[in-house]
């Protein structure tokens, strides 16, 4: 891990909660669209699409997350095909002298919204497996709420390893 000073850890926390607070938005959009879903049947197949694309945008917020962690804390990006899921991987374990970003648990978790978000960007929505949908949709909150925890640990964590204190840091919620 890259020496750094307090003003470059808070714009890293700046940055992080600035997708933090993009991501966030989601858990009402996601929550709403689920009611609307039985209320309206004859516009079920646009609300799952609907559904899919907040799903995805919420993994890919995750990812954005794991860019700036590993662009300014490890000193780069993996590469190659699999570089999706090699990031994932390394936030869930120790690197370069610094904790896994993730829990287990919660990097399992979010490999299943990886794994969709492909799904996502290569079939027509109409091909959507709603199960799928559903089943990712129950999940979001207990998967979100892990994950914000996940980073609030990792930044106060990092702060404390460079004796700058808490610099005002809060890891705002939703």
């Amino acid at each position: 891990m890259r020496q750094m000073t307090a003003t470059q850890l808070r714009e890293i926390i700046t940055d992080i909660n600035s997708e933090i607070d993009k991501i966030s938005v989601l858990q009402v959009q996601i929550q709403f669209i689920q009611t609307e879903i039985p209320k309206n049947p004859q516009l079920e197949a646009i609300f799952w699409e609907s559904l899919a694309l907040k799903l995805h945008n919420f993994y890919t917020g995750c990812e954005r997350i794991f860019q700036i962690i590993a662009s300014e804390l490890n000193g780069g990006l993996p590469s190659g095909y699999d570089w999706h899921r090699r990031l994932l991987t390394r936030m869930s374990t120790e690197q370069d002298h610094r904790p896994p970003v993730l829990s287990k648990e919660n990097a399992r978790l979010l490999e299943e919204y990886l794994s969709f978000r492909h799904v996502v960007r290569n079939i027509y929505g109409f091909e959507l497996d709603p199960v799928r949908l559903q089943r990712l949709a129950d999940n979001y909150s207990h998967t979100w709420t892990l994950f914000k925890e996940d980073i609030s640990d990792i930044l106060l964590h990092r702060i404390k390893d460079y004796g700058v204190g808490f610099l005002s840091f809060t890891l705002r919620d939703d």
